[in-house]
């Protein structure tokens, strides 16, 4: 089997000091449509943009003739076109495409091509500009910060997203996920806040369709839910949201899952893809509880987050299970520099691990532990009320606190060393694809 990106560029660069092993940001909240039809190069592709702090990939398509209902219904800054392997044939398809939507998006190409005919045709449709492979990955960042400034200039600002993964069944990530988005709507300082004082506009999501509990456990009976949505042939607006969710007394905003079991096969990886992106115009916050599955859902939200929150318990089918994640996150390409672990009922020490033991295992620190606090747990569970309101007092809703002022003030951001390290497990195998400083 041919090594990934074959045939696509000069290999011989090395990592330098300001290569790969510096990770980029971009000042402002980029949303990416990537249009690739080479499999082989998928993955790297993907690793790279997540490793640009502040990106987003809203969409990774790999079907050209999807591209237009794409860019009809998902909101983006970014339309980056690999053109190879066959530069001439795709833009006979994109092009039109390109043209029609050349004020709502700016188009980006990379390609091994330097046909002067083929870069003509594409100006003139609107493409923004080309990358010629092989490229640094820094020359893609800076492309991204020049959309970053001219969207920024518009005022607008995107919403964060925190996902929160359970490593198994009842570790407690559907809890963490709730009184998150509880502690996150009490804020009154955090980045972004337009003024003093003011409290963040947050969201919850349900994303796991069959037996979400959300809802459940913050007693809401909600009259919409998320697969109204999801119904919408058009951009989702205002309007839409503000009816499909449910507003609890604590502030925060629920949309629920389907309530039937049948609504469920309706909804598909690129719908949830486009409510998540019109929530994130609409909130500061956004949180989704994402069940501990891969499909196409579930990654597309991977995709967009800022941050994801992996639950764990100090046992052995947990530990094993993160070891998993984080593998499969590392090897599809997905920013694992973006992962935060969280380690519930710590605390326990009938049967349990020993906390050093799972960090080595895992070789990664836990950034945060929530204290075992059974009998109140359960009992906010039962009684469908976040801990903000039956143990205000308690070590379990101030570690719930601490989190989300961490998140919300970028407290927890990891210190370079480590960030390198993450960022370069997520990046092997990327200097077929791009060029780095040379040796």
């Amino acid at each position: 089997m041919p090594a990934v990106g074959d045939g696509l560029g000069d290999l011989s660069h090395s990592r330098q000091a300001g290569g790969l092993s510096r990770r980029v940001v971009v000042s402002q909240s980029i949303r990416v449509i990537v249009l690739n039809t080479d499999e082989q190069v998928a993955r790297d592709l993907r690793a790279v943009l997540l490793s640009i702090a502040g990106v987003k990939i809203v969409a990774e398509i790999d079907e050209p003739g999807l591209l237009s209902q794409v860019l009809s219904q998902l909101p983006a800054e970014v339309l980056l076109v690999h053109l190879d392997p066959n530069p001439a044939g795709l833009m006979d398809v994109v092009a039109p495409v390109i043209e029609a939507y050349k004020g709502q998006i700016a188009a980006v190409a990379m390609t091994e091509d330097r046909d002067a005919e083929l870069v003509m045709r594409a100006m003139r449709a609107g493409m923004r500009e080309f990358l010629w492979k092989p490229f640094p990955p820094e020359q893609l960042a800076e492309t991204l910060q020049r959309v970053g400034r001219e969207t920024s200039a518009s005022g607008r600002r995107l919403g964060r997203l925190f996902c929160v993964v359970g490593t198994t069944g009842g570790v407690g990530a559907t809890q963490l996920a709730v009184n998150l988005a509880v502690e996150l709507a009490q804020l009154q300082t955090w980045d972004g806040a337009p003024g003093a004082g003011t409290r963040p506009r947050v969201a919850i999501v349900d994303m796991d369709w069959r037996f979400g509990q959300v809802a459940m456990q913050l007693d809401a009976n909600p009259s919409h839910t998320i697969a109204e949505l999801c119904e919408t042939p058009e951009q989702i607006d205002s309007q839409m949201i503000n009816r499909a969710m449910f507003k609890h007394s604590t502030g925060v905003h629920v949309l629920a899952r389907p309530n039937d079991l049948s609504q469920m096969e309706t909804v598909s990886a690129a719908q949830a893809a486009g409510v998540i992106a019109a929530l994130q115009e609409h909130y500061d916050f956004v949180v989704v509880d994402v069940p501990a599955r891969f499909d196409p859902s579930v990654r597309a939200v991977f995709d967009m987050a800022d941050t994801y929150l992996l639950v764990l318990q100090l046992l052995v089918p947990s530990a094993r299970n993160a070891d998993r994640i984080l593998q499969e996150l590392s090897a599809t390409g997905y920013a694992v520099e973006r992962v935060r672990l969280v380690c519930n009922r710590f605390g326990r020490e009938s049967g349990y691990l020993e906390r050093e033991d799972v960090e080595a295992t895992l070789k990664r620190s836990i950034d945060f532990v929530l204290p075992d606090e059974w009998k109140m747990s359960a009992a906010a569970v039962n009684m469908g009320v976040p801990l903000l309101l039956i143990g205000p007092r308690t070590k379990l809703r101030h570690a719930y606190r601490r989190i989300a002022t961490a998140l919300a003030c970028r407290e927890t951001a990891p210190n370079e060393e480590d960030e390198s390290a993450g960022a370069d497990a997520g990046r092997k195998g990327l200097f077929a694809l791009f060029g780095g400083a040379k040796s």
